[in-house]
């Protein structure tokens, strides 16, 4: 255990100091993570927060916001993600280190250049009392909520939802309200996305539920289909679907997307479809359901 803390505190703060880095080089204040911290804002100024359509965010976000308000943006950023890859690494090495090779993946790349919850939302799935985390950025909190519920997860996710009501209780109104200006696209919807129904022909494993249920969130960026990660587990299956992700990169490297359906198309080709071929090239077992409420 000691050694798993260890090395993952080396990455929380190796990745953290990296996303402060690119905050402040790149002058992008918090990216992404501002729209936690103006959530959080509003909270404390007993103010609207979604006085803007830019704000797409539920208002549980809000809550985990809070305790980074007092720091600069840029620091709050690399605090935050860097807490993020530290529970994420903490929870990927619970078996041993190679899934720590996720952490290649353009995806997760990706999100610290963004600041984006994906990382800490692929911890939730390890530890149940992150589960609430899940509800910060539903679209891909959804899948791994309903893959790995745990009663005290579930008991976790129940209070927060009722402390955010209390605190706004039209919260819900009002961000359903900005549900319009979400630009995105539903990988299950654009070509050759449809494929991935084939997912279901392993409907007893849960990995293939976490895939199936991905395809169907409308996402906007590559950095959403992180969460997919913890689809491999072997070495093999790591390493080939890493290399297989950083064909999306590549891509955007060398071309700007013309719509959202592009970038899309590409997150199927890249990033959904290897782990297609993952869920239905293992060997069958036995089945493998969420893990059992407790």
């Amino acid at each position: 255990m000691r050694g798993r803390i260890a090395v993952s505190t080396l990455i929380g703060l190796v990745s953290g100091i990296f996303c402060w880095f690119l905050m402040r080089h790149f002058h992008q204040d918090a990216a992404d993570f501002r729209w936690a911290l103006h959530l959080g804002h509003a909270l404390i100024a007993h103010k609207n927060p979604y006085d803007t359509p830019l704000e797409q965010y539920p208002f549980t976000a809000a809550l985990f916001a809070l305790p980074f308000l007092r720091m600069s943006p840029e620091i709050a950023a690399g605090v935050f993600w860097g807490l993020s890859s530290f529970a994420l690494s903490l929870g990927l090495t619970r078996h041993g280190y190679t899934r720590l090779f996720v952490l290649l993946a353009y995806p997760y790349w990706a999100g610290i250049l963004t600041v984006q919850w994906s990382a800490v939302i692929a911890a939730a799935a390890f530890f149940p009392l992150l589960l609430p985390l899940t509800m910060a950025k539903p679209q891909i909190g959804i899948p791994v909520f309903l893959t790995h519920a745990t009663r005290r997860g579930v008991v976790a996710c129940i209070a927060v939802a009722a402390i955010s009501l209390a605190l706004l209780p039209k919260w819900p109104l009002l961000w359903i309200h900005q549900w319009h200006n979400y630009e995105h696209f539903i990988p299950l919807l654009v070509l050759p996305g449809p494929l991935l129904v084939l997912s279901l022909w392993r409907f007893r494993n849960r990995d293939a539920w976490l895939l199936f249920l991905m395809a169907l969130m409308p996402q906007r960026w590559f950095f959403d289909a992180f969460i997919l990660w913890l689809i491999p587990k072997t070495r093999r299956e790591i390493l080939w679907t890493v290399l297989a992700s950083w064909g999306a990169g590549v891509w955007r490297w060398y071309h700007m997307p013309h719509s959202f359906t592009e970038v899309g198309r590409w997150a199927v080709i890249s990033l959904y479809l290897p782990m297609l071929c993952v869920v239905l090239l293992r060997k069958s077992k036995a089945p493998d359901p969420a893990i059992p409420l407790k």
